[in-house]
């Protein structure tokens, strides 16, 4: 049967403006599985877990997003891991008969803004081995960033978006520089604040990450990518979860591509104040080998949508995964913990909660969906999301190439966050429940020791 195109009913709008892809009929065909466990293995029904595929589905039939990959976590077991669409070749901008690439689920995708949160992590190891505070001034580590009044901004502050720097200038956006870190860091280092350090909330969109990866550097004397990959990604057998990667690994990172129809004013603006750039630009920028295989901690983690929502899982039983512990739950705790309540960011022009690293979610709703008020994730240009939900017991991470800003997809997106709530409902106390006669071996008889009382 022909697959449903639900933008069909705006026919006479040419594709070029619109920036779709081009929809297969046959969806089953561009479409990866991953092994699952069997809902009914951890409470769940089946049709549950296929209304969310299906939401996927109807989401990547708007056209917004050559390739997209969910995988989603229950009580600690996969419960939905798959991929559709193509890594490369159906662009908008890609020919007709461009050789096109499948995606599958293990496809490795840039995870842009999510990155923040895996930087935050670093930096929070680096606290939990005493080796920074997060009361710390920044120019401790960094003599020179003290000048124009930043001598009073802390390492709390740039987690919690409160350091009131400003975004990176064009000139640092230069990929040729990232090889050359410490120009960046002058940069910024001869920058003047926008606000009073600790006074107003306002994203850091790339210029924090900069910092914080140069404290890493003069504490320990390697990257961050090193710190990342020696203290978190290898213990925990992660093969992607770095910053960029390997020059022969480039070709195999899923293309991003510049989607949907024009970015409107206002939000032109609100773009070029958060990147620097203009949207078509940084999706350009994304793409080029330089940026692949450098380190830009705010923007450039590449991973896969399993690989991540492992991560999420290790931060949801308390700082372990496998077996294998890489945090402290106090750490964790301190990380996830409410910065500030729905407070206006002025970067984003929206009311957002913040952790030490992560976006928050709430009641009634948030970006994670309605009634989470314990979740902690973060968003990632543009559609990128990854989160964990202790109430359900959920780890959920959505990566995707598409970058839209404002078009019809956004109800789609919707309706799939939607369907993971409502398709994953919350649970008893987790130290109740109980697996049946049939699954007694499975981890979930007890809640995790570091997330009981969060």
């Amino acid at each position: 049967m022909r697959a449903i195109d639900p933008l069909a009913w705006i026919p006479r709008i040419p594709l070029a403006l619109l920036a779709r892809c081009r929809v297969p009929d046959d969806l089953d065909a561009v479409t990866s599985l991953a092994p699952e466990t069997p809902p009914e293995a951890v409470g769940l029904e089946p049709a549950a877990v296929e209304r969310i595929w299906q939401a996927a589905r109807a989401l990547y039939q708007t056209g917004v997003h050559p390739a997209l990959q969910l995988c989603i976590r229950r009580r600690g077991e996969i419960v939905l891991n798959r991929a559709i669409g193509h890594a490369a070749g159906n662009a908008p901008q890609d020919a007709p008969d461009a050789a096109r690439i499948p995606c599958t689920t293990q496809t490795p995708f840039n995870i842009f803004s999510a990155s923040k949160a895996i930087t935050a992590m670093v930096i929070h190891k680096l606290d939990e081995e005493r080796l920074l505070h997060l009361e710390d001034p920044i120019c401790e580590f960094i003599p020179e960033f003290g000048c124009h009044g930043k001598h009073r901004i802390t390492i709390r502050h740039i987690l919690s978006h409160r350091a009131g720097i400003p975004n990176l200038p064009p000139d640092a956006l230069d990929l040729d520089l990232l090889g050359r870190p410490e120009l960046i860091v002058a940069m910024l280092a001869d920058a003047k604040l926008r606000s009073r350090p600790g006074r107003l909330l306002a994203y850091h969109a790339v210029s924090g990450g900069f910092v914080l990866a140069e404290i890493v550097r003069r504490i320990t004397g390697s990257d961050v990518r090193k710190l990342l990959e020696d203290r978190i990604s290898r213990p925990l057998g992660l093969r992607w979860l770095s910053y960029g990667v390997a020059p022969a690994d480039v070709p195999r990172v899923a293309v991003n591509a510049f989607t949907g129809p024009p970015v409107p004013f206002p939000l032109t603006r609100v773009l070029k104040t958060a990147l620097g750039t203009t949207l078509r630009h940084a999706v350009e920028l994304s793409n080029d080998p330089r940026f692949l295989t450098g380190i830009i901690p705010s923007a450039n983690v590449v991973t896969t949508a399993e690989e991540l929502s492992a991560l999420y899982q290790c931060l949801l039983d308390g700082g372990t995964f496998g077996g294998v512990r890489v945090f402290e739950a106090r750490t964790v705790r301190h990380a996830t913990a409410e910065q500030n309540h729905w407070e206006l960011d002025f970067t984003l022009g929206v009311p957002i909660r913040y952790g030490l690293g992560f976006m928050l979610g709430g009641a009634p709703a948030s970006l994670f969906g309605p009634d989470n008020p314990q979740a902690f994730g973060h968003l990632g240009l543009s559609n990128v999301i990854s989160w964990a939900d202790p109430e359900r017991d959920l780890a959920v991470a959505l990566l995707n190439s598409g970058k839209p800003i404002v078009s019809t997809h956004v109800l789609r997106l919707v309706e799939l966050i939607l369907a993971i709530s409502r398709g994953l409902p919350k649970l008893t106390p987790r130290r109740q429940w109980k697996p049946s006669s049939s699954m007694t071996s499975m981890r979930c008889e007890s809640a995790p020791s570091g997330l009981k009382n969060a």
